[in-house]
Parts: C-alpha cells; sequence; structure tokens
C-alpha cells in the first residue's frame, strides 16, 4: 500500500442537502485512510444541515470536522473558493474537492496515494448513482473553448490521461498549484468554474485524469444517453450562468494569450445551441430561452468590463513552515 500524504484536506460544498450530506460525511468517517481535515462550506441552508453537522462530529476525532457557514449563498463557485482558502489556513497541502451527492470509497486515499507522488492535479473515476461508471472526462478544445468528452478508452497502458480540463466533483489538488494560479473564481456561482480552474492549472502542470474510482455520485438527474456522453437536465440558474460565464473563461484564456475570438464565438455558438437542445430532448420545453438570453446580456457585460482581473495568487493563504516549493509538471522540486 502507498504511503498517503498527512495533511489531505477535504473540502464539501452544501445547500439545503442534509441527506445527501450525511450519508457523504458516514462515508467520509469510514474511510480506511482519513482525510486530514474535513471542511464543509455550509452555503448559507435554510433545511438542518447544522443539526447534521452537528451530529457528525462525534464520527470524527476533535477537530478533524471543520463546520463553516456562511453568511449568504456564494454559490458552488464561491463554496469552493472559500473551502480551498479554509483548507490551507489550516495548513493541508492537498484539497480534495466534492459536492455533497456523493460518496467517498472507503479506500480511495490509498488509490490516489501513487499518483499524488506524481502530480498534482488528479481526478479519480466515479460511479453513477445505479453502480455503472459515471461518463465526465473532457478537455478543452483550445480553438472553440469548449470541453469536449473523449473516451475511457484513452486512459494509456499506465492508467491515466492528461487532460486540461476538470471538474471540482472530485478534483484533488496540491496547494502549491493553489498558490500559483490563485483561488478558485468564486465570480463563475456555478457552471465553468472548475473546467476554467483546472485549465489554468495545466498552464503550469499536468492535469490528469486517473483509471480507479474514488467516489460514487448519488443523485439521480434526468438524462439522455447520446451514447459518447450523458445529457442531464438543467436549472434556470445553471442556463443563465452557462452562457453568462462564458466570458470569464475568455477572459482567463486573454490572460494566457490563449484566446482566439473567432474560434471562441464559435464555441459559445455552440453551447447555446447545445442548451437549446438540452432543454428540447431532455426537458420537453422551450421555457428556458429567456435564462439563455439574460445570460448572453451579461456575458457581453463582463466582455466590456475593462476593470476585471483575474484571482489573485498574493490572496491564497500562504504554507505553513515552508515546504518543499512548488514541483514541476513531471513531478520534480524546483
Amino acid at each position: 500500500m502507498s504511503e498517503v500524504p498527512e495533511r489531505v484536506a477535504i473540502a464539501i460544498v452544501t445547500f439545503n442537502r442534509s441527506t445527501y450530506l450525511q450519508e457523504l460525511l458516514t462515508s467520509a468517517a469510514a474511510m480506511t485512510t482519513p482525510a486530514w481535515k474535513i471542511v464543509v462550506v455550509d452555503n448559507a441552508s435554510t433545511d438542518d444541515t447544522q443539526e447534521v453537522l452537528a451530529a457528525a462530529q462525534a464520527d470524527f476525532p476533535e477537530g478533524v470536522l471543520v463546520n463553516h457557514r456562511l453568511d449568504t449563498n456564494t454559490g458552488g463557485s464561491g463554496g469552493f473558493s472559500e473551502g480551498t482558502k479554509v483548507a490551507l489556513e489550516l495548513g493541508a497541502d492537498w484539497v480534495w474537492l466534492m459536492d455533497d451527492d456523493v460518496e467517498i470509497i472507503p479506500d480511495a486515499l490509498d488509490r490516489f496515494a501513487p499518483w499524488m507522488k506524481r502530480f498534482q492535479v488528479i481526478h479519480g473515476r466515479r460511479y453513477d448513482f445505479d453502480g455503472s461508471p459515471f461518463y465526465w472526462q473532457a478537455k478543452f478544445n483550445q480553438f472553440l473553448g469548449v470541453p469536449l468528452p473523449y473516451s475511457v478508452k484513452t486512459f494509456d497502458q499506465d492508467g491515466y490521461a492528461v487532460t486540461n480540463s476538470g471538474t471540482f466533483e472530485g478534483m484533488l489538488i496540491h496547494a502549491d498549484i493553489v498558490r500559483m494560479i490563485g483561488l478558485p473564481d468564486p465570480r463563475f456561482f456555478i457552471s465553468w468554474d472548475d473546467a476554467a480552474y483546472a485549465w489554468l492549472a495545466a498552464q503550469h502542470t499536468q492535469v490528469v485524469y486517473v483509471d480507479t474510482f474514488v467516489l460514487k455520485r448519488k443523485r439521480e438527474q434526468q438524462q439522455v444517453n447520446l451514447g459518447i456522453r450523458h445529457l442531464n437536465d438543467g436549472s434556470p440558474l445553471f442556463r443563465f450562468h452557462v452562457i453568462r460565464n462564458r466570458a470569464y473563461v475568455g477572459k482567463y484564456f486573454a490572460e494566457y494569450g490563449k484566446l482566439n475570438r473567432f474560434g471562441f464565438g464559435l464555441g459559445t455558438a455552440l453551447t447555446l445551441a447545445k442548451e437549446v437542445f438540452r432543454l428540447i430532448v431532455v426537458q420537453h420545453t422551450l421555457k428556458g430561452l429567456g435564462d439563455l438570453r439574460r445570460g448572453f446580456k451579461a456575458n457581453r457585460e463582463i466582455w466590456r468590463d475593462d476593470s476585471w482581473k483575474p484571482m489573485d495568487p498574493a490572496d491564497v493563504p500562504k504554507a505553513i513552515g515552508g515546504g518543499a516549493g512548488p514541483r514541476a509538471a513531471d513531478g520534480t522540486v524546483s
């Protein structure tokens, strides 16, 4: 069994889903190699989330489960930004980001351990709610600025695939990388935040998917199987932000000199078409077109905002007690 790094913090973002949160915390308490800290960011829930967290304290050693409640709902983006910040303030070397509607495979950290010696941004695989493998691997097409799915057959003989995209439902990231690129950007609120954050990380180090299962999704969603991927239903908030936040993605691309305005515009048009397709095929309605229209208007406003700046790495909590310094893409310490 590979040795797991000592200071691995799990950062969970939750909002009014106490039943899922309770099940997730139960699975965290059953891990064969426990997490060093578990930071739960409560996004101003109005259900019994605080009672669930209070009861769960008994399942963990004192100080392991950190209850961090926010005064307002900052969306998944704000929650993951805050959770990462708190974890690093406490002294975490790694942060494992996840939503509240998953379950942790008991030996997940043991499965991650050998990969943590080689890479600094890692995604394991997930089972779907029915126990089948959940398909979610994606990679940014640089011209279009859109993460396109690729087959799990892309895993090489060593059991991993390099990408430049990712998801906060399972991203494991080293603190050194956070200090290079800044905290996750809370301005996204929801949608594109995780893909863009992994893209930022990929400008500095290798971002990988590894062929080992570490999580199981618990929440069933309305979806259509398109063969190469599943298309889930979407909420009005999602529809608005998936179009609005394209502008944030484009701003980050521009910061790194990677923006092709024509290609990115085409990618935005394709994203809009996909959302209309989602409404028709998955949700059997066109009532969400207004959400997309509002999102596009807000998208234009962000593009025109000349005061916009990326997240500042200087705002990331410093390492406690120094450290060996960031590693290069091949894992060597610089």
